[in-house]
């Protein structure tokens, strides 16, 4: 998996590619969004558009990314899930506790939206 961040207006965006599985790569981004953290970002926005694969650890670490930012006050979207991630998240319920927007623009919509 690659990862891929950026923060702009005080968002938080994240680009994963490959697949998110269980691996050092999981928590390397953990501890990337934790920096962000502690930087007291409190809105993220992660593209799964390039996300081929998810399994259970990955939608386990999409659960904790999502509790960071809440539990800050903040808000986490998710951007155009590929099918399998897609899938996988309707399979959970998960679409019920996530927000998922079409693209970037529409992320950052709903974040300023939850914001206020």
């Amino acid at each position: 998996m690659t990862t891929t961040s950026t923060l702009t207006d005080g968002i938080l965006y994240l680009s994963l590619a490959g697949d998110l599985v269980g691996s050092p790569d999981t928590q390397q981004l953990l501890a990337a969004v934790d920096e962000y953290l502690g930087e007291a970002v409190t809105n993220c926005a992660v593209d799964l558009s390039s996300v081929r694969y998810i399994n259970s650890t990955g939608i386990g670490v999409l659960v904790s990314l999502l509790t960071k930012f809440r539990s800050r006050g903040g808000e986490m979207v998710l951007i155009n899930p590929a099918d399998h991630p897609k899938k996988m998240l309707a399979l959970t319920k998960l679409t019920n506790i996530f927000t998922i927007a079409a693209n970037e623009a529409a992320a950052r919509q709903q974040i300023l939206l939850a914001a206020s």
